[in-house]
């Protein structure tokens, strides 16, 4: 079998949002088994101690921040901790993100707001204040910035009660191509990696029912992978070899949007 490729990440500061479980702590995992620093953020830095300590276990480098992505002073103080830490954030993976499994009909403005708030106003700030301490050290000449914020296939392929949650999907897509055409001479790159459904804690329950059953079986493969499909590209996003890839969109669903 051939092995995995590897990217020596050695060097690099990385922060992943959300990282407190699900594809979030398994990011932070890959990046410090690369050789990164890294920051490990979520609304209760207590919740992320379990992902740290796995990480140090394992000889990586790591520390535990609070940042509430939707709210711009709880994420300049995240960048503040991290940079007291480890120095500048070069690598930057905007992950956090809500969902919710209302129907159109059932969704409440409060909801809305909920899912606005975290999935485009939390990676709006989460990239930009990334992107202004990142200039300020010198990303132009270096051309180091790496900015990978995660999406979902929900953005290209309509599925149920996903009306509002896919539209901030969408949006992020559109921002993440944005936002690297802004920044292509400020040596900042930004791509956007859209997962497909995976096994996981959150959807566990679901894909146990008949309902989930049926679901999976919908898909081409008839089949769910694991995340750890998703590691392989978001580290390359983040290395070297990524210096010439800016505004791309990945997707990674084993073919569930064919």
């Amino acid at each position: 079998m051939a092995s995995e490729p590897k990217f020596d990440l050695s060097g690099r500061v990385a922060l992943v949002t959300g990282a407190s479980s699900g594809l979030g702590a398994g990011f932070a995992k890959a990046l410090a088994a690369a050789g990164a620093k890294v920051v490990l953020a979520a609304r209760r830095a207590d919740k992320l101690a379990e992902q740290v300590e796995a990480i140090r276990a394992a000889g990586g480098e790591a520390v535990a921040v609070s940042m509430d992505v939707t709210d711009e002073a709880s994420t300049k103080a995240a960048y503040d901790a991290a940079e007291a830490a480890f120095g500048t954030v070069d690598t930057i993976v905007a992950n956090a993100g809500v969902a919710t499994e209302k129907v159109a009909l059932g969704l409440s403005v409060e909801d809305v707001d909920f899912l606005l708030a975290a999935n485009v106003r939390g990676v709006f700030l989460t990239a930009t204040e990334g992107a202004r301490r990142l200039e300020a050290a010198g990303s132009r000449d270096k051309e180091n910035g790496r900015i990978v914020i995660i999406g979902s296939i929900t953005a290209e392929k309509i599925f149920p009660a996903t009306s509002v949650y896919g539209a901030t999907k969408a949006a992020v897509r559109h921002m993440g191509k944005a936002l690297a055409r802004e920044w292509a001479r400020r040596g900042i790159s930004v791509n956007v990696i859209q997962p497909g459904y995976f096994e996981s804690e959150m959807t566990a329950e679901l894909f146990a029912s008949e309902a989930g059953a049926k679901f999976v079986a919908s898909f081409p493969r008839q089949r769910l992978r694991p995340p750890s499909d998703l590691h392989t590209p978001l580290l390359m996003l983040c290395s070297d070899a990524a210096r010439g890839i800016t505004g791309s969109v990945i997707t990674i669903d084993d073919g569930q949007t064919l």
